[in-house]
């Protein structure tokens, strides 16, 4: 089985090409970073991952998706070698099969930038902590 689930942020804005053919079909290539548990000594903190998406998945990632985006996507590994300059190269991509977003727009937007309200109920984790002084909760 080749399955893999990543959640991260994307490191870039998706680049979209067209296909060659008599139908041609919308191909795009973005990367995201997704965060290490644990802090390596050379302080890297995040594995990055090359992402490939054809057809409907292209498509939204190109209307929908924006670079530190947090999504959350599935889809299985794809290798092999492309020659430059002589040189066989070694490459590592995902092949889209599911992606979705992993957070709200709003908690997407601020992420970035520490304004306050919004943020200020936001733990390290991304969760919304309760306030003390709510009465009721909005659910039941």
């Amino acid at each position: 089985m080749n399955k893999i689930i990543l959640m991260g942020r994307l490191t870039r804005d998706p680049e979209v090409r067209y296909s060659q053919s008599a139908n041609p079909m919308p191909i795009a290539r973005y990367s995201i970073a997704v965060d290490k548990k644990i802090k390596r000594d050379d302080g890297i903190t995040a594995d990055f991952f090359n992402l490939v998406a054809f057809d409907r998945h292209a498509t939204f990632a190109e209307k929908y998706l924006r670079k530190g985006t947090k999504i959350a996507v599935s889809g299985r590994v794809q290798t092999g070698r492309y020659e430059k300059d002589g040189v066989n190269i070694p490459f590592f991509e995902v092949v889209v099969e599911e992606q979705e977003f992993a957070e709200s727009k709003n908690a997407s937007q601020s992420a970035g930038t520490d304004t306050g309200a919004e943020q200020s109920y936001v733990d390290e984790n991304g969760f919304m902590q309760v306030p003390d002084d709510m009465e009721e909760l909005p659910f039941n």
